[in-house]
């Protein structure tokens, strides 16, 4: 493809997390919070363009604490994750519906202003300058042929992705001898023990050990505008089936709707493999470490010692 790729940003959960993006908590040594860094890499890596994907209730809230800045430093665009947004004739959100509708419905919001290869992240994960590198390399080399869609994902080691203060949900990825995605196993309570990374099934009274350096899925993607049109006929199926048997919670899931294509033969996954940490304040605990480890970066040269986008 020659269109440069895109950034684009999941961020429409931000507001319900913080209670508003006022209370936004810093993680830099000069306040700065994880996106700061995500967007910092993501324009060294060669991004020019970032498309948030937003509540329209955060829009003023998240244009004075995040977007405006960036925006003196790269192209941005926003789009707004509404739960009738994109929705198929004929359907109308339930009265007790009050979840959005979940990652891929955030990316189908995208569809107006996504013509080239694209790049698809969470707004509060830490994933690595090499990451970014990694993935915007490969999109200028997407190509699909043949109607099959050629994606690729950044995989991280098992072990650079868990934290010490309880367990977390993991998709571990298993690759194909080429190194292309063959199938995740999303496991919900992984955990990190004395004899390494290990998921229980049963609370904890067995456990199954993984191997440290196992490449895990931390919704970071790298995907081709056509993605966008099967996401669409998907919805649809999504609200026909899953939602009558789940109306409050049932999502609509990236990994969810990428292994039903791979299942399908309507897309190849390439697996660029990290071994940067991820971090990520899944439980209150985390964040002295988060801190900890961005200021060690700072110090160490790898970012620069004064705010990321002033």
């Amino acid at each position: 493809m020659s269109k440069k790729p895109v950034l684009v940003v999941m961020a429409a959960g931000m507001g319900s997390r913080y209670g508003g993006l006022k209370q936004i908590d810093p993680v830099g040594p000069h306040g700065e919070v994880i996106i700061d860094y995500s967007i910092y890499d993501a324009k060294q890596a060669g991004f020019e363009k970032v498309v948030f994907i937003i509540k329209r209730s955060i829009e003023k809230d998240f244009k004075e604490v995040i977007g405006d800045r960036v925006a003196r430093h790269m192209e941005v665009e926003y789009v707004f994750q509404e739960q009738d947004a994109m929705l198929p004739e004929g359907f109308t959100v339930p009265e007790q519906r009050t979840k959005p509708w979940g990652t891929a419905h955030a990316l189908l919001c995208c569809s107006d202003v996504i013509d080239g290869p694209f790049a698809a992240i969470n707004a509060d994960d830490y994933y690595g300058a090499s990451a970014y590198k990694l993935l915007y390399d490969r999109l200028l080399k997407a190509e699909d042929k043949d109607g099959v869609g050629d994606y690729c994902m950044v995989g991280f080691h098992l072990d650079n992705t868990l934290t010490d203060n309880g367990h977390v949900a993991r998709g571990i990825c298993e690759t194909d001898a080429e190194g292309n995605l063959v199938n995740v196993v999303e496991r919900t309570r992984v955990y990190r023990t004395p004899e390494g990374p290990a998921y229980t099934e049963d609370e904890g009274k067995t456990f199954v050990h993984v191997p440290a350096d196992n490449l895990v899925s931390m919704n970071m993607w790298g995907l081709t505008p056509g993605v966008l049109k099967e996401f669409a006929t998907r919805f649809k199926e999504f609200l026909e089936k899953e939602v009558p048997q789940n109306i409050e919670k049932a999502e609509y899931y990236v990994p969810m709707e990428i292994g039903r294509m791979l299942r399908e033969g309507k897309c190849k996954v390439e697996v660029l493999s990290s071994a940067d940490r991820w971090y990520g304040v899944t439980y209150h605990d985390d964040k002295p470490g988060v801190v900890e480890a961005l200021k060690k970066m700072t110090d160490e040269g790898k970012y620069p010692d004064h705010a990321l986008f002033a």
